[in-house]
């Protein structure tokens, strides 16, 4: 389990298709604290460690996990939001994410608000029925406010902070983005429909 709090930009420094894709991040992670097959978010996605060196870590992603997120278009020098697991005691200062993403979002609009970024998002018909205003979203592994729906779209804000401490800075119309909803919003659509 994570908590959206983004604690590192890692660098795509190697990929190699083996039957799977095999990536290599470098991160600033102390990697000594890190065990072979801990869970690390990669851009929302909860990712094995099956690797590990100095300052990066290796992953292997299944042709599954490549089909349903964003994670296909990772090239060398890539940067990625990067979370590790929650441990018990810390801190839940974003919301409860899974890392199993749900689908792919696209980046529609973007407008400056004052020192904010405002930014609209498509979501697949599917998943957009679990997006409501002021709920959560895991966004490439970013816990985010939803500001308003309209349809298949949604609209959220960058704070500075936000844009300087992840790859949310570099973010323009067309990118594909790792959606997350939120799980207790599918639950209760879960329960309505057994109902």
């Amino acid at each position: 389990m994570f908590t959206g709090i983004v604690t590192d930009i890692g660098t795509i420094i190697e990929l190699e298709q083996q039957g799977d894709l095999r990536a290599r991040i470098r991160t600033g992670y102390d990697t000594s604290g890190i065990d072979i097959g801990a869970s690390i978010a990669s851009d929302g996605v909860c990712l094995t460690v099956i690797a590990l060196g100095d300052d990066w870590y290796d992953v292997q992603i299944s042709a599954e996990t490549v089909s349903k997120t964003n994670l296909g278009g990772w090239k060398v020098g890539s940067r990625v939001n990067l979370e590790r697991a929650l441990k018990v005691g810390d801190e839940l200062g974003g919301h409860i994410v899974s890392g199993h993403v749900d689908g792919v979002a696209e980046i529609v609009a973007m407008a400056e608000e004052g020192d904010s970024t405002r930014v609209t998002l498509r979501a697949p018909k599917d998943l957009a029925r679990f997006i409501a205003p002021k709920g959560s979203v895991a966004l490439n592994g970013t816990s985010l406010t939803v500001n308003d729906v309209d349809g298949c779209d949604f609209g959220i804000n960058f704070i500075p902070h936000t844009k300087e401490v992840t790859t949310w800075g570099a973010a323009k119309v067309g990118d594909r983005v790792n959606l997350e909803i939120d799980t207790l919003a599918r639950y209760v659509a879960r329960l309505a429909e057994v109902s």
